[in-house]
């Protein structure tokens, strides 16, 4: 969520920085060229002045001026022109110059200066030339009319080199870019701390809720940050969180006590069916299939008590050799499947994975039970242990008549049993309570056809954990 929330932040600050730099950026421009256009309307003014008073020029194809004020103007022109090298001259309305600097420099046919010209012909100063940019290698021109009697008699005309002006609008730029970036790394660092902010009791929450997901029920939201909305988000979820446990720890009290409570006066009918078999002939089928039954319903309170007592207990996970712990109990049930003719054998390589040694013996107990218990004589059971990144597993398939892939998908549910195996001894408990146990410790159990006949059952465990990884 943050890697889609940060890029939004920082696209939005970065908007607010250009839609404030860019305007900036232009008004400096601006302000730069105005600053040199009002020096060279001060300069033409000057110009104007002394060009009002010279002598007019003669008639005929006479140019020069040679009046000691027409003498004065060209050579302020000149030094003009050495000083800060901007052309300059005055030029009557036919384009003739009246004196100018550089003595070669006419007046152009075209472009910005006869444009200003034509203007100052009018009565109008330059006021407004068009805006010079870093990158453009332009000129700058700027007339102002000379006006003797109420009428335009010449125009005075500077010619300016802009690198100057251009430069130091660049270096503005520059100052201005410099400080776009400060205010943007700025923006982004803030942007950091707002995300992380906000986002904190979000991340809190997630965690929180996995660790319930996978039955640590215990755990909670600390509403300690963060806006007020996420705060009751967290004290709403702690709220929720413990009214499930509660209700999950009545559950599992109900069916401990109920469990614990049907015990005794099973224990006393059964004595009393006891009791009653010795009166009656000893072949009698009634009476066996009653025991039968009260010996079943036995196991069933049992199996009850022990699903309670395993969804209410904590894995103490260490790191366990497994490999080891299978070949044990493959041995442990070795004797129990020779004496039904089924082939019990295992591939236990070392291999360590996180578990509680107790809960995984009792799981591959379960798992191993039923499968030499559906196995038929003179077929096999392989037990196989595996490890694959952060993950290791047992691996245990049978050569019974395996499941449907509907049943496939009821494996595992408590009471449940295959119809096919309604005749088997078991309650429908023994793979529910493995899988509350496995679940308690971050394993898992699944269940898959095994060619060409028989089930597969995989029982997965993590290599790495609080404590480190796994070897």
């Amino acid at each position: 969520m943050r890697t889609r929330l940060l890029p939004l932040l920082i696209v939005l600050m970065a908007a607010v920085l250009l839609a404030l730099g860019v305007p900036l950026a232009v008004s400096l421009a601006a302000a730069q060229q105005q600053r040199v256009v009002v020096d060279r309307i001060d300069d033409t003014a000057r110009f104007a002045a002394l060009a009002q008073f010279v002598t007019d020029r003669p008639g005929g194809s006479r140019t020069e001026v040679t009046d000691e004020r027409g003498e004065t103007l060209a050579k302020e022109l000149g030094t003009y022109y050495d000083v800060y090298g901007i052309r300059a001259g005055v030029f009557y309305r036919d384009d003739t110059p009246m004196a100018n600097a550089p003595g070669d420099w006419f007046l152009p046919q075209k472009g910005e200066g006869r444009d200003a010209f034509n203007e100052a012909l009018l009565g109008r100063r330059s006021h407004d030339p068009e805006q010079v940019w870093p990158w453009q290698r332009s000129r700058l021109v700027v007339a102002s009319p000379v006006i003797r009697d109420g009428d335009v008699v010449a125009v005075v005309v500077t010619d300016s080199p802009t690198g100057q002006m251009r430069s130091r609008i660049l270096h503005g730029w520059l100052f201005i870019g410099a400080g776009e970036v400060a205010a943007m790394l700025l923006a982004v660092g803030a942007a950091l701390r707002l995300t992380g902010w906000v986002l904190r009791p979000v991340r809190v929450l997630d965690a929180t809720t996995h660790d319930i997901a996978t039955g640590r029920l215990k755990s909670r939201v600390a509403v300690a940050g963060g806006p007020p909305e996420l705060r009751r988000l967290a004290r709403s979820f702690n709220e929720m969180a413990d009214n499930v446990e509660q209700v999950l720890e009545q559950q599992r009290a109900f069916v401990a006590d109920a469990s614990h409570q049907l015990r005794n006066p099973l224990a006393a009918l059964l004595l009393r069916i006891e009791l009653l078999a010795l009166e009656l002939p000893e072949d009698n089928e009634e009476i066996a299939s009653v025991r039968t039954e009260g010996k079943r319903l036995a196991q069933v309170l049992d199996d009850l008590l022990d699903l309670a007592l395993a969804e209410h207990a904590e894995a103490d996970l260490r790191l366990t050799d497994i490999g080891a712990l299978a070949a044990e109990r493959v041995a442990a049930w070795g004797p129990a499947a020779e004496a039904k003719g089924v082939r019990l054998t295992g591939t236990c390589p070392a291999t360590t994975a996180w578990a509680d040694p107790v809960t995984l013996s009792s799981a591959l107990d379960a798992v191993i039970d039923n499968a030499v218990k559906f196995t038929p004589a003179g077929k096999g059971v392989e037990v196989e242990v595996a490890a694959a990144g952060d993950t290791a597993t047992v691996v245990v398939t049978d050569g019974g008549p395996g499941l449907s892939d509907d049943e496939l998908c009821r494996v595992g549910d408590r009471f449940w049993r295959s119809a096919a195996h309604q005749n088997i001894k078991g309650s429908g408990l023994g793979l529910s309570i493995t899988r509350t146990l496995l679940a308690a410790g971050g394993g898992s159990i699944s269940y898959a056809h095994h060619e060409p006949h028989g089930l597969r059952v995989t029982v997965s465990l993590p290599r790495t954990g609080a404590g480190g990884a796994g070897g």
